[in-house]
């Protein structure tokens, strides 16, 4: 892993995105932008991609990178690569339909949708869909109104790391960020996003079952306010919030930070001769991510981002890409192409494991988890939300 993304926040141009119109734009039956379609063409000579760093590797980063070249080779689909560092700026350079394919976290896709920039996708004209695991397939961050607007791709948890030596006994709860961080006060780090109010509300869900909570990213105001007042509380105890993988990495390494969420893949880089370090996915389960491989609704090339689809999809070619990102690959034969233990580490294909994974969703006025007689809170109100909490 050499490249590895930041996870921002969803900014501003959320509030103005209306989500509780979801179903109107997912794209009507006989609306050629965003209906699927059921027959493929000729490729159309290029294809143009927008994605996280380390997605799209042409071999210009490492020479021994590259899973691009053998693509354009292939189909005859060049291909012109833009990397992106927040789902905001991904979303406002999709709308300029100059992409053809994104590859979309889960507080992206939705936003996609709603705003008619994904296509609906006809996974039956990708033939390496069938072999990704089930259990990411028809998920709510990449399926509508029964409608797929994309495909799975690599996949994570946001985990629970401390200092074996600083933090004794060695934690199994969030509790260790949450009631316990002023132990180490100071020290404690959390990730800096909107999206991280869900690991306070999957705390509470655990911890405070009168609030009723039954998804983390389907929080009411009273729901909200609650995960508020807990990090608003953790607050005092934070050293900082990270964004930067290699920051806090280094803020492990240094001391300076002792407990706190991470990536497996940043437990995996720390000098445990610096830092002896544990990374664990606590009782409560975790939030994280399912990236999808979406096709823009404006796509100049939809039979070349078909081809990458099925391309990037492709067991061995999974496997490069996700080992290189850090992350699980979404099949078990891509397991076969990886280096040893790669999917033993990333729990690839556990699938107990992964029900324990809230991966990540849009908050919308439409309640998630399909209460109807009350509205919930959306991406907006959690921007506005963390900005109070950092104050």
């Amino acid at each position: 892993m050499r490249n590895i993304r930041t996870r921002h926040t969803i900014g501003a141009a959320v509030a103005a995105l209306s989500l509780i119109t979801l179903s109107a734009c997912g794209g009507d039956d006989g609306d050629s932008s965003t209906g699927a379609v059921d027959k493929l063409g000729e490729n159309e000579g290029e294809v143009s991609i927008l994605a996280w760093p380390g997605y799209v590797e042409d071999g210009s980063t490492d020479p021994e990178v590259d899973w691009v070249s053998g693509f354009e080779k292939e189909t005859g689909c060049q291909v012109t690569a833009k990397v992106y560092g927040t789902s905001d700026e991904a979303f406002n350079l999709a709308k300029s339909g100059e992409y053809d394919v994104v590859a979309a976290s889960g507080d992206l896709t939705l936003r996609m949708v709603a705003a008619g920039e994904a296509a609906e996708v006809n996974t039956d004209l990708i033939p390496n869909y069938e072999g990704i695991y089930d259990f990411l397939k028809d998920r709510e961050w990449n399926t509508v109104d029964d409608k797929n607007y994309g495909i799975p791709h690599g996949y994570g948890a946001n985990l629970l790391m401390y200092n074996t030596k600083d933090v004794t006994p060695a934690p199994t709860s969030w509790k260790a960020v949450f009631e316990d961080a002023p132990k180490h006060k100071g020290q404690v780090t959390a990730y800096d996003s909107p999206i991280y109010i869900a690991d306070a509300a999957v705390y509470l869900m655990a911890h405070q079952p009168d609030l009723g909570i039954e998804n983390p990213y389907s929080l009411d105001e009273k729901q909200l306010a609650a995960a508020v007042d807990l990090l608003k509380s953790q607050r005092a105890s934070v050293g900082e919030y990270w964004s930067d993988y290699t920051k806090t990495q280094a803020s492990f390494e240094t001391g300076d930070t002792v407990v706190g969420t991470t990536w497996q893949v940043i437990a995996n880089l720390i000098d445990q001769k610096k830092a002896p370090v544990e990374a664990i996915l606590p009782s409560e389960g975790a939030t994280g991510w399912n990236d999808t491989w979406m096709i823009s609704s404006n796509s100049k090339s939809p039979n070349c981002a078909y081809a990458w689809l099925n391309h990037i999809s492709d067991p061995e070619v999974n496997a490069q890409a996700t080992e290189y990102f850090g992350e699980a690959p979404n099949s078990d034969k891509a397991c076969e192409f990886a280096s040893e233990g790669h999917c033993e580490t990333f729990h690839a294909g556990d699938e107990a494991y992964a029900e324990k994974i809230w991966f990540w969703n849009t908050p919308i006025n439409d309640c998630l988890d399909g209460r109807t007689d009350v509205e919930c809170t959306d991406y907006q109100d959690w921007t506005k939300a963390w900005s109070e909490i950092k104050g």
